[in-house]
């Protein structure tokens, strides 16, 4: 595969870092209800059985008949609970891009249907708080902290879930320009320069001394075609997928990346958490008692058996046929990633999957704040009036699910 064609595959980093350069827009990029409905896939109901009456899993009277979910990417691997819901009597949109099925939940059928929606291009780069509050149809956006803190001022968020519980973000390099370096420390050591899309990674890395003021360069592309004619640069990537494509699928480069995740030199945001606009917490909580339990289970339980929602994720790309390009290979790749890499585990503080740290949080806020304020996402009177405490809420998690 060449670097053009493979080109199409890396768009994902430059919607990471657009939440410093792009203001939320009020215009959204909304399903239109009277386009044309294209199903690709379709079947005469879900194999699951009904989920007993008034169980943890029937959903059917107390959420809505539709449960609506919108995600911050094209669909890929560390989206998969989600994906891991829709039942086998799904439908495809193939114009609005989304997918709707009954809501399956630990095998059986709970009793309302559940609609995936794909963020980045197909809603025109739209950040999900905006997408949530133009379309109140929509209960749970994928809402990274960094995001509901820019948003908090107009369009609140509540995280009530964590899915990931670090992010996959990663600067990586060419082990043989950078002297075998396997730290971000010791690749940056020689000066050279951190390509990326957005400020925040290099500014926080400035301020750990790890890299120095000449070494930020923000022009990433979100193509690999400088890393491949510069090996001596360090760029943005995933975890869950550049050290795979670069070594298995790029033909111009054809071997292993080193690479270190940014979260372990301080990028502490949550990525993706689950959130609820701030003003249907309580007309939903009956729903949500039920709904966030089942996603606390649905990550576990995919990564424990993903095949089932890689095939969905790999369909739904070919379906969308936007130009992005995700393989089953790339999609397993991240699963393995996910766990060997401990970017989602328990919570450490609580030992509870997907429960939120207010520690964490508040350590979010006082780091990333300033960030955000230096590069014009939020004012400083919008900064000094946030309350992170009304960022997240643990009201609904079940203390009870853990990876074992």
């Amino acid at each position: 595969m060449s670097t053009i064609s493979s080109a199409r595959r890396f768009r994902r980093a430059l919607a990471a870092g657009a939440v410093l350069s792009v203001a939320i827009s009020l215009a959204a990029c909304s399903s239109d209800a009277e386009s044309e409905e294209t199903e690709e896939t379709e079947s005469s109901g879900s194999s699951a059985p009904a989920a007993e009456a008034g169980s943890a899993l029937d959903l059917a009277d107390s959420c809505p008949a539709t449960v609506v979910m919108q995600q911050d990417w094209q669909p890929e691997a560390e989206h998969g609970a989600m994906y891991a819901l829709v039942g086998d009597d799904y439908t495809i949109d193939t114009e609005v891009k989304s997918v709707t099925g009954t809501l399956v939940a630990q095998g059986v059928d709970t009793g309302v249907d559940i609609e995936v929606r794909p963020g980045g291009p197909n809603v025109n780069f739209q950040p999900v708080p905006a997408l949530m509050y133009l379309d109140e149809d929509i209960l749970i956006g994928a809402v990274n902290t960094d995001a509901a803190i820019v948003a908090a001022d107009g369009q609140p968020t509540v995280a009530v879930t964590s899915q990931l519980t670090y992010s996959p973000q990663i600067l990586m390099w060419d082990p043989e320009s950078h002297d075998g370096a396997e730290t971000i420390a010791e690749a940056a050591a020689d000066g050279a320069p951190v390509v990326t899309a957005g400020d925040v990674i290099p500014n926080l890395l400035l301020s750990q001394g790890l890299i120095e003021q000449s070494q930020i360069d923000l022009s990433y592309e979100g193509t690999p075609s400088r890393f491949v004619s510069d090996p001596s640069i360090l760029q943005q990537g995933f975890a869950t997928a550049e050290p795979y494509i670069y070594e298995n699928e790029l033909e111009d480069w054809g071997k292993p990346v080193g690479y270190q995740l940014v979260s372990d030199v301080g990028y502490s945001i949550y990525p993706e958490p689950l959130a609820v606009r701030a003003d249907a917490i309580d007309e939903y909580s009956e729903c949500l008692s039920k709904l966030v339990p089942i996603m606390q289970q649905s990550q576990i339980d995919f990564l424990n058996d993903p095949d089932y929602g890689i095939a969905l994720i790999v369909e739904l790309v070919e379906a969308y046929d936007t130009g992005w390009t995700y393989s089953k290979e790339v999609a397993e790749f991240s699963v393995e990633q996910q766990m060997a890499l401990g970017i989602v585990e328990n919570d450490p503080a609580s030992g509870v999957f997907g429960q939120i740290d207010g520690d964490r949080m508040q350590a979010i806020a006082d780091d990333f704040m300033p960030f955000l304020v230096t590069a014009g996402s939020i004012s400083q009177a919008d900064a000094d009036a946030i309350d992170i405490e009304s960022l997240y809420s643990n009201e609904f998690i079940d203390s009870g699910i853990a990876i074992n």
